[in-house]
């Protein structure tokens, strides 16, 4: 619930829920955070460490990834934002019909680079008058990649992004200036909650790909973390616990765009990377070209994963795993408890509630819990990552 006395930060609105700690002090998101850990992982409470967290003006202007709803009104013209949950006053209203719409073109947890991408396409996009004229439904920006989303399976062309409207200059010249590398169509007449298909991608303006703070390449549906303080220490954590070299094999499970492996085969361990985005795959493959970045699930890529694990002895075993938030599959969990036996894994969880259950499973397969770090990577909202350090059976 919303105190009537909190002070919102400049750019937020009582209605939006996109941060669900967003009226909390510092202290006290840090506080619910680490109670909502050390309640879903009380049976290994002993060993949960403390929230590791940024301060200050970091927990603003973090977020360089966001996906938005497109709203024209001929009144306001083109905004950029969410279905609210709140409605005036102290009270949450998620149930309430019609929600309203909130404008986060001026939101402060986006970087200033998304706010200045976001400014200039609601200033500078044709209006959708007649309706269905510039049918946009979604805008997606993933860093220096801007991805426009359209209903239609008709292509509406480029022209609007060349040309001047209402006396501003062609986004041509001001995205780029924004910061924007790579400007996308997507065509998928279903999109809604899955913004994506596989179909129906153009690259209208720029390169198909970026590359992040650590010159890993990325496009413009891959995943990353928003705060590479915070990543960056739970994967050189990770790196320090499992100690892979030369002679190991590491198994990086759900392996992105191969932020992780690249420090495996750094150390100069044999990698074998999984992931079912063809997008992060093919950057995978361009950023760590020393693996064997196979694509599909995990639990249907078993057979080449038991195959790599297997051709070394149980010691030189190492498995690092980062699931979406349902953790594990099934077949996965089981494997690792009853065949892979790494001698070391490293899983880096979004659901505190996934990763007990987890890891009771691979408790009754002899693996035993060393530590649990938990880490504040999206502040001023509800959401905690756990990264578990875990040692494998004996024999």
């Amino acid at each position: 619930m919303i105190r009537e006395d909190t002070i919102l930060p400049a750019g937020c609105s009582p209605e939006c829920g996109g941060c669900a700690d967003g009226w909390c002090t510092e202290e006290s998101s840090i506080s619910r955070k680490q109670s909502r850990a050390a309640r879903a992982l009380t049976r290994w409470e002993d060993r949960l460490g403390a929230l590791l967290s940024v301060s200050g003006e970091k927990r603003f202007g973090y977020r360089g990834r966001t996906a938005l709803s497109a709203r024209w009104t001929p009144g306001e013209g083109w905004r950029f934002g969410m279905e609210g949950v709140r409605a005036q006053g102290a009270i949450k209203m998620r149930f309430l019909r019609p929600r309203p719409f909130v404008s986060l073109l001026g939101c402060p947890v986006h970087s200033p680079g998304v706010r200045r991408m976001l400014n200039l396409l609601a200033a500078s996009l044709p209006p959708d008058e007649p309706e269905g004229s510039f049918p946009l439904a979604f805008v997606s920006i993933s860093g220096a990649q801007c991805t426009l989303i359209f209903k239609v399976k008709e292509d509406p062309g480029d022209e609007w992004f060349f040309s001047s409207r209402g006396g501003m200059p062609p986004l041509s010249e001001t995205m780029p200036a924004a910061g924007a590398e790579g400007i996308w169509i997507h065509l998928h007449p279903a999109a809604g909650v899955r913004l994506f298909a596989k179909g129906g991608w153009r690259l209208a303006w720029g390169k198909p790909r970026s590359a992040d703070c650590r010159g890993l390449l990325y496009g413009p549906a891959s995943f990353s973390q928003l705060i590479p303080e915070l990543h960056g220490h739970s994967l050189n954590t990770a790196g320090e616990y499992l100690r892979p070299c030369p002679g190991d094999a590491v198994l990086d499970l759900y392996c992105g765009t191969g932020a992780s492996m690249a420090l495996w085969a750094a150390a100069g361990a044999a990698v074998m990377g999984i992931e079912a985005g063809g997008e992060a795959v093919d950057c995978a493959r361009l950023n760590v070209p020393e693996a064997e970045v196979l694509r599909g699930t995990c639990a249907d890529r078993l057979p080449q994963a038991e195959k790599f694990l297997l051709s070394v002895p149980r010691r030189r075993r190492m498995v690092y795993a980062n699931p979406p938030r349902v953790g594990l599959e099934p077949p996965v969990r089981e494997a690792l408890a009853e065949r892979l036996c790494p001698a070391r894994l490293a899983y880096l969880s979004c659901s505190p509630g996934t990763l007990a259950r987890d890891l009771a499973v691979l408790e009754k397969g002899g693996f035993t819990v060393e530590r649990l770090i938990p880490y504040d990577f999206f502040p001023r909202t509800a959401a905690v990552e756990v990264l578990a350090l875990l040692e494998g059976p004996e024999g």
